[in-house]
């Protein structure tokens, strides 16, 4: 998988390779399994990786990305240990959508293939994915790159304030103040988004955690769904936390 001719060393993780910080080791394989031979080179190529683990769309993206970019440095320099198939496969299942809607693509250096298949000499999938009893639309991160992520995906965008919530359905509709701020709304009259009811789907059969008060301001985003608008984000609107304030300039913007 490599024509490296610089002889592998160990060199501490940098400080500034943000990508890669807090992963259970501290020394690292340089040249990495990438071909980067320099810690500018990781540190530049693994930083536009970053906004991926911040939206959370698999809890093993971080594991697999520096298993490439800052693999473990051993005792023995010719080991190599890739990452296995299958955690690269369960990362890009997760995530290649995600990263479409933002004009990425799954790059050919990540190519699943290229990996070994589940052996005990390459790093497996930590997480099993379970099932929980979390909304659809409560299980996102609270980062600036969640809110544009969301942003880019929905049809309608909004600040609101809550008055109650009630069953519909099986479905939990949130009752709004009349008053709605749109800071998108597509695929719908403007009038729609101003009235159309809101809700959670299968809210009745689950916890929401980010919208757990009866009354206050929030951040909703959704789509057009059989006449409501579907959330898959809702949040409190907290003008001084610095990842909202962050994503919601974006937002203002239109940034996708």
């Amino acid at each position: 998988m490599s024509g490296r001719i610089q002889q592998p060393k160990c060199v501490d993780i940098p400080s500034n390779l943000t990508l890669c910080q807090g992963i259970g080791y501290e020394t690292m394989r340089l040249p990495n399994l990438l071909d980067h031979d320099s810690l500018k080179e990781v540190t530049q190529q693994a930083g536009s990786w970053v906004p991926l683990t911040r939206i959370a769309c698999h809890p093993d993206t971080k594991v697999f990305l520096c298993s490439l970019f800052s693999p473990v440095c051993l005792d023995s320099l010719d080991r190599l240990i890739y990452p296995c198939r299958s955690l690269c496969q369960n990362v890009r299942a997760s995530c290649e959508s995600r990263m479409t809607i933002h004009g990425f693509e799954w790059p050919a250096m990540l190519e699943c293939e290229k990996f070994p298949l589940d052996n005990d000499m390459c790093i497996m999938p930590i997480h099993d994915i379970k099932p929980d009893n979390n909304c659809t639309a409560c299980k996102h991160p609270q980062t600036h790159e969640a809110l544009i992520d969301h942003f880019c995906r929905s049809d309608v965008a909004m600040r609101v304030t809550l008055k109650d919530r009630r069953v519909l359905g099986t479905d939990l509709e949130l009752v709004l103040r009349k008053r709605r701020k749109l800071y998108k709304f597509e695929n719908m009259e403007k009038k729609e988004a101003k009235n159309l009811p809101v809700v959670i789907a299968g809210g009745t059969a689950c916890t929401c955690e980010t919208i757990n008060d009866t009354q206050g301001k929030y951040l909703l985003m959704g789509n057009k769904r059989n006449g409501k608008i579907v959330i898959n984000f809702g949040m409190a609107w907290k003008r001084k936390d610095k990842e909202f304030r962050k994503g919601l300039r974006a937002i203002r913007k239109g940034d996708c």
